[in-house]
């Protein structure tokens, strides 16, 4: 037994230098992996400091090459669109009962779009103004051709003009979506989807106003169409004026809706060269939106006459 025992302590005496080596190997191999696992981490956040910066460049640079409006007369302008309609809505319900008598009779949902088309009424008298005085009256769009492609002319009166407009699309199609069950229906959702969107990319890039002031023309319709339903509410259905409003909306219609849109077809058919040099969004947008809106307004329109044969039907 002694001999074993010499021999065990022998060879723990041995193996003692090459552990305590062994266990230093181990933690500067620890040390190691944790300064890798740091640089790793610093790595990864200074690439990813590096992708974002990327993007937030390729950002600035897209908003300077396609946002060409001054941003304080786009915010101005947007925000006061947004503040008028929200001004006359308030107006509408506060006044409204003190001046007809069938408001206070109305269900809510029923006042809810009186009020509501008070603000429609308001905007198609401002933004049918703005563009027969833009397209007609002033020589932004005329065809002098030392200003410049017409399809990409602007001033700060027109993108004002749009920016008012695009708070009004906004608003209202933000009360359709919150009122969804009381305001219209899926078509004036499809029908606010559209004009948003030309309106607010004509405003933010210059481009396509002459023909985006064209369709706004057609929002002259809007207070026909609105007084129509005033009259309906207040039991008037049978009235002279009744009558007179539903002639008057059918030649409106036919004149602001169609036959204008049939012009802004010719009229970007006859300046295609300048159309073209839209960006390609710009020219997509020209040719699909207006479209779509010509179809509606020809299902609407079929809508009306046969309203309006009806109506002259029970008179007779």
């Amino acid at each position: 037994m002694e001999w074993r025992t010499k021999i065990l302590d022998s060879v723990s005496t041995i193996s003692f230098p090459f552990q305590e080596e062994y266990e230093t190997q181990k933690k500067q191999t620890l040390v190691y992996s944790f300064l890798r696992l740091d640089q790793s981490v610093m790595l990864s956040s200074e690439g990813t400091n590096m992708v974002f910066k990327s993007y937030q460049s390729q950002v600035e640079l897209l908003l300077q090459n396609y946002v060409h409006a001054d941003p304080v007369i786009l915010c101005t302008s947007v925000i006061s669109g947004i503040f008028a309609c929200k001004l006359i809505y308030d107006l509408s319900q506060l006044m409204s009962p003190g001046y007809f008598k069938s408001y206070s009779s109305l269900a809510k949902s029923k006042q809810i779009e009186w009020n509501n088309r008070a603000i429609s009424t308001s905007h198609a008298i401002f933004i049918a103004t703005m563009s027969l005085y833009l397209t007609l009256c002033s020589d932004l769009y005329s065809d002098d051709q030392l200003r410049g492609p017409i399809t990409l002319r602007s001033s700060k009166l027109s993108t004002s003009a749009l920016g008012v407009s695009v708070g009004y699309f906004i608003t209202d199609l933000g009360m359709i979506l919150w009122f969804y069950s009381s305001l219209e229906g899926m078509e004036y959702v499809i029908h606010h989807l559209l004009s948003l969107t030309g309106v607010t990319y004509a405003m933010l890039t210059g481009e396509a106003q002459v023909y985006t002031f064209m369709v706004l023309i057609s929002e002259a319709t809007t207070p026909v169409i609105n007084l129509r339903w005033y009259l309906d509410e207040a039991g008037m259905k049978r009235s002279r004026a009744y009558i007179i409003n539903g002639v008057v909306m059918f030649l409106a219609w036919l004149v602001a809706r169609i036959l204008l849109f049939v012009y802004l077809f010719y009229h970007a058919y006859l300046h295609y060269n300048q159309v073209k040099q839209m960006y390609l969004f710009g020219r997509v947008l020209v040719l699909v939106a207006p479209s779509v809106l010509t179809v509606m307004n020809l299902i609407w329109f079929w809508k009306i006459f046969e309203g309006l044969k009806k109506t002259l039907a029970k008179r007779h």
